[in-house]
């Protein structure tokens, strides 16, 4: 317990605040995909979002990076342990405010019989919350993918 407290008493307060956010965000998004699903829960997370994200060069993709890692440890710790989904929608939702431009990439794989989807975000093509190879893995899928 008290290496958990060392580790948040190192981190900033920007980075507090977004742990913050991304602990109460996560369950309610996890909650509301269970309730409404995604459609309905996307277009409530996009509400009021500016237009054009502009912010695209190497401090943006480390501020990217940073806020991922944020949400992996709320989800890591939180009561309902969000999945790949609302922590990528989250994600997408606190980079849009940050003025950072991103893509939400939805995936799917079929291994040895079984189906697998997969959600991950993206800066100027380079996941933020995943690994390099997550395109390997599992192919985008739908409008999301480009050409």
């Amino acid at each position: 317990m008290t290496d958990k407290w060392e580790k948040i008493k190192q981190l900033t307060l920007w980075e507090l605040w977004f742990l913050t956010k991304a602990a109460l965000l996560l369950p309610l998004t996890t909650l509301g995909l269970q309730l409404f699903g995604y459609k309905t829960v996307q277009a409530v997370l996009n509400y009021r979002l500016p237009v054009n994200s502009t912010s695209s060069d190497s401090e943006a993709l480390s501020k990217a990076q940073r806020i991922a890692k944020m949400i992996r440890i709320a989800a890591a710790h939180g009561p309902f342990g969000a999945t790949c989904l609302p922590q990528s929608m989250v994600l997408s939702r606190f980079l849009q405010r940050q003025g950072i431009g991103c893509d939400l990439r939805l995936g799917a794989r079929a291994e040895n019989g079984d189906f697998e989807a997969h959600a991950w975000v993206e800066v100027d093509g380079v996941p933020v919350n995943d690994t390099e190879d997550v395109r390997e893995r599992f192919r985008p899928l739908g409008k999301e993918a480009p050409e």
